[in-house]
């Protein structure tokens, strides 16, 4: 069987091609809810019946996902259901999310800390990072204890390790070496 991957691409490029300009974040929002019922080992092993006419399938995901979804994002759940891709429903909204991204100029970045972040504090942090970084970020933050203090900021395959847990590894390098 071909990667996920592989199968997602071509579903997410089209949905891209659909949205249009001003509300394809909207859109990835959507397809995001479908990707994480989609995700479902329950749901799509229940998709797969042959017992199952594809319209319960698309009431069911509509239903639990909770969303009013706009046409387009309706047309691509239709077409992947009938096609037999609902597994690749979570690739194809990560790429899609990827591909909105790109078109914006805007980054994922994690944020990794010991302790919760305040919301005033997580916008000076970003006003900072993307400075570091050169470009806008859009941040979430993820509770990693073990950090100790300080937080360590992830940005595509770049890392920012500034924890107080990385300090300690330095010290300990240095002291051993």
């Amino acid at each position: 069987m071909a990667e996920l991957a592989t199968i997602a691409r071509p579903y997410a490029e089209a949905l891209f091609r659909a949205a249009p300009k001003g509300e394809a974040a909207g859109w990835a929002e959507q397809v995001a809810a479908l990707g994480a019922v989609a995700a479902d080992p329950a749901l799509r092993q229940f998709a797969d019946s042959p017992k199952v006419a594809a319209q319960q399938v698309f009431d069911l995901v509509v239903g639990v996902a909770k969303q009013a979804l706009v046409p387009g994002v309706q047309n691509l759940l239709r077409a992947m259901i009938e096609n037999g891709r609902l597994s690749a429903l979570p690739e194809v909204a990560a790429q899609f999310h990827a591909l909105v991204n790109a078109s914006s100029g805007v980054s994922d970045a994690t944020v990794y800390s010991a302790y919760p972040i305040e919301p005033a504090a997580l916008a000076d942090l970003v006003v900072t990072l993307e400075k570091r970084f050169g470009r806008k970020l859009s941040a979430t933050v993820a509770l990693e204890p073990e950090l100790i203090g300080g937080v360590r900021v992830v940005v595509g395959d770049e890392v920012l390790d500034t924890s107080v847990k990385a300090r300690l590894e330095h010290m300990k390098v240095a002291l051993t070496a």
